[in-house]
C-alpha cells in the first residue's frame, strides 16, 4: 500500500500547497485528488514531484504492508 504522508509533510515544510502544484507545475486536480485519497499515481508523477520538491522519493511516498506498517 502506498502512503503519501511524507509528501504532505514535505509540502508543509516547503510551504507549498496543492494549489501551487496545479497552477505552477501543471498537475491536474484529479492527480492531486488521487494523492489525497491514497490512490495509485504513476511513477512518472512521483518522479516529477521529487524533482520539483528536490527531495528523494522517501520524502514523497512510503510503502506499507497490509497491516499499515512500514517494510
Amino acid at each position: 500500500m502506498i502512503n503519501f504522508s511524507p509528501l504532505l509533510k514535505t509540502l508543509e515544510e516547503q510551504e507549498m500547497t496543492f494549489k501551487e502544484l496545479i497552477e505552477s507545475h501543471g498537475f491536474s486536480s484529479r492527480t492531486l485528488a488521487k494523492i489525497r485519497k491514497g490512490e495509485s499515481i504513476t511513477l512518472e508523477t512521483i518522479d516529477r514531484l521529487c524533482s520539483i520538491l528536490k527531495v528523494p522519493i522517501e520524502q514523497v511516498v512510503e510503502i506499507l504492508n497490509d497491516n499499515g506498517e512500514k517494510y
